[in-house]
């Protein structure tokens, strides 16, 4: 509800209430009934149609080509089959590589152009060498902190061998001395985050996959902007497909005149360019390197609730203050630094890495960490698979999307058979009928075998929280598809032995009161079989 809101010397003022009311009055008959098609999408689909027809254009050149003669033919199979023989050798899941197995060896010529521009891409070598050289810089930056990790496994040896793992191979170190609050709506971190920005004394680092020019933004900016005339440094950056249907083309320059530092990740462009595939999906707020905050939402009205395209909206976020925000400085510094830029890069960091002299008032193990899809190493997937495996009791999911590898449906799987409560809660209203509809076609393999399925009936669940044994819990932005697990640029947070695991576990057993379970309907076999267009779906998943 919009009115005057008083927080740490902010309020609307009376003319942006006005405007907002006149523009939730003109939107209630446009935004929901239209299905959101707002003022970028013309690009969008402008660039769309730019990239199909050159994939047209290369792939008549390369029929051609085959079709020219039987030397031409030849060299094709004998590609096609060298391909698949370098494909099968990967150390990758099945399901990354049997979707090019099939496509390359059922239609040669489309297959090999594919998997020579999308598989063998130049583009995402130069990135990785890019985020590999700021990497260098920024992650020996951060704490080593094994007697933390040496304390925790005194404690919880289980928890402790996850935090070994995100440690080694993700490099973000195990904290204690950090407060954590979680909210079970998204609302709630809205206005916690507000407050804390309001605060701010000297910089202010926003990473968001969305953000949404309209009411709920236009809160933040407002903040943003008096904090800047404060003297304080504010850093906006988010992702360019992400935020395409909900910006205009003029809002970085609306921002920057504002005084707000704005960059975007990976623009989209009418050029052929794969690593379009890979998104920045992460969530975080830096506030003077002393406050963050992190989860599933991003800065839009529908994740407040203010808009509802698909009836309510439900997601989680968690607030950090304490040592362990240095990561999430580190995670937001990684990517404003290593994305290509006009702007002139950090040439020091030593003054957002601060050491503060903050105490915290409860107890607990914190663990910010990051994934990349550059480096080869699944880390938001391992998290998750890990914590099924050491889950004794019971191990809670919410995630919007269910499309998961075979290792971790085997791993739940397990995890049921041998006496564990495994749960998942789905979205009860899709935002994505056709993705719904290959998560749904997981549901059968998985009930078969003990896991309970649960949607959550009043809308769409976006939250991505994780939970086992009231010792160990998960909150962030990674989604159980192979978009959030393979393809984006994620973050989350891994926490142990603290209060705050107990408030993610009253937020799962509010929200199964609001669920339908699916269990027995998709064990009994009712709406488990699977269609011809689910099975290419989901084998296709990984490409999508």
């Amino acid at each position: 509800m919009l009115g005057k809101l008083p927080v740490a010397g902010f309020m609307y003022t009376e003319a942006y209430k006005t405007n907002c009311q006149k523009e939730s009055i003109l939107r209630i008959k446009t935004y929901e009934g239209k299905a959101k098609t707002k003022n970028s999408v013309k690009r969008m689909v402008s660039c769309g149609i730019s990239i199909l027809l050159e994939l047209i254009f290369i792939f008549i050149v390369m029929n051609k080509l085959y079709g020219y003669g039987e030397v031409v033919t030849w060299i094709v199979h004998f590609l096609a089959v060298i391909l698949v023989l370098g494909i099968y050798s990967q150390y990758k899941t099945s399901a990354m590589k049997m979707p090019w197995i099939i496509l390359i060896l059922t239609v040669p010529v489309v297959g090999v152009t594919l998997y020579l521009l999308v598989g063998m891409n130049g583009v995402t070598r130069k990135m990785r060498e890019r985020y590999d050289d700021i990497d260098r810089k920024l992650l020996p930056m951060l704490p080593v902190n094994e007697d933390k990790l040496d304390k925790l496994r005194e404690i919880n040896s289980r928890a402790a061998n996850i935090a070994y793992y995100i440690k080694k191979y993700s490099f973000y170190p195990l904290y204690k001395n950090t407060d954590l609050r979680y909210y079970d709506d998204a609302a709630k971190a809205l206005e916690a985050q507000l407050e804390d920005i309001s605060k701010a004394q000297k910089f202010i680092f926003m990473e968001y996959h969305a953000i949404e020019d309209k009411e709920s933004w236009g809160r933040i900016q407002q903040v943003l902007e008096e904090r800047v005339r404060a003297g304080v440094e504010v850093r906006v950056f988010y992702d360019d497909m992400g935020s395409i249907g909900f910006v205009n083309m003029d809002f970085v320059k609306k921002l920057k005149k504002s005084g707000i530092n704005c960059r975007v990740f990976n623009p989209v462009i009418p050029v052929l360019n794969f690593f379009l595939n890979n998104r920045d999906h992460r969530k975080i707020t830096v506030i003077d390197g002393k406050v963050g905050y992190t989860g599933g939402y991003n800065l839009a009205n529908e994740y407040f609730n203010v808009t509802n395209p698909y009836g309510r909206w439900k997601d989680a976020g968690i607030r950090l203050e304490g040592d362990a925000v240095k990561s999430l400085t580190v995670t937001f510094l990684e990517m404003w630094n290593a994305i290509k830029s006009k702007d002139i890069d950090d040439n020091s960091f030593d003054k957002y890495l601060i050491d503060t002299d903050y105490t915290a008032k409860t107890d607990g193990y914190v663990q910010p960490y990051a994934d990349s899809p550059l480096d080869g190493e699944q880390v938001g997937e391992s998290v998750y698979i890990s914590i099924i495996n050491k889950a004794e009791r019971y191990c809670w999911f919410m995630t919007p999307y269910l499309i998961i590898t075979d290792e971790m449906a085997h791993a739940m799987s397990l995890a049921a058979k041998r006496g564990v409560d495994v749960r998942i809660i789905t979205p009860g209203i899709p935002d994505k009928k056709l993705v719904y509809s290959v998560t749904r076609s997981f549901y059968h393999s998985l009930v078969k075998d003990g896991v309970r399925i649960y949607e959550w009936t009043p809308g769409f669940c976006h939250a991505k929280v994780s939970i086992a044994d009231d010792c160990m819990a998960t909150c962030g932005t990674i989604n159980l598809d192979y978009r959030s697990l393979y393809h984006h640029f994620e973050n989350g947070c891994f926490f142990a032995e603290c209060d705050t695991v107990a408030e993610v576990r009253a937020d799962f057993e509010k929200t199964f009161t609001e669920c339908r379970e699916v269990t027995q309907k998709y064990k009994d076999g009712r709406g488990a079989t699977l269609r011809f267009g689910q099975l290419l779906m989901r084998l296709f998943a990984e490409l999508l």
